[in-house]
């Protein structure tokens, strides 16, 4: 009955900015849109909803309450913190390694939590 997770929405002050900001810096693309609305997704199908913001922002941190970061999988980890790191993009939390898993926080063009992730065994 249930098929598990579509996608995830993010509200955004500037939708279509957000979206090209997934694009231009983790090879998203943008495959589907309606009036202000655009989803985004990954190479491996995941989804991401970019929809308008209403009210203020508060900046999260690492362990509020709440969805708290979005995890991107990749296949050369040193690549994609170089990638990364070439951008500018603002790293949160350097490099570490943790049950042999390669890790890296950063943020989002909206300031929203996002780490890439590499696994030296995938979860079952």
């Amino acid at each position: 009955m249930y098929n598990g997770l579509e996608h995830t929405a993010i509200a955004s002050p500037d939708p279509k900015k957000l979206a090209q900001w997934y694009v231009d810096n983790l090879g998203f693309h943008i495959n589907h849109t309606y009036d202000v609305f655009f989803f985004v997704k990954a190479p491996n199908g995941s989804m991401l909803e970019i929809i308008p913001s209403e009210g203020g922002w508060t900046t999260p941190k690492m362990k509020d309450r709440g969805i708290r970061h979005l995890a991107i999988a990749v296949d050369d980890f040193d690549a994609g913190y170089a990638d990364l790191k070439s951008k500018g993009i603002k790293i949160l939390v350097e490099p570490y390694e943790t049950q042999g898993n390669r890790l890296v926080f950063f943020e989002d063009g909206d300031g929203n939590i996002v780490h890439l992730i590499h696994r030296q065994k995938p979860l079952p």
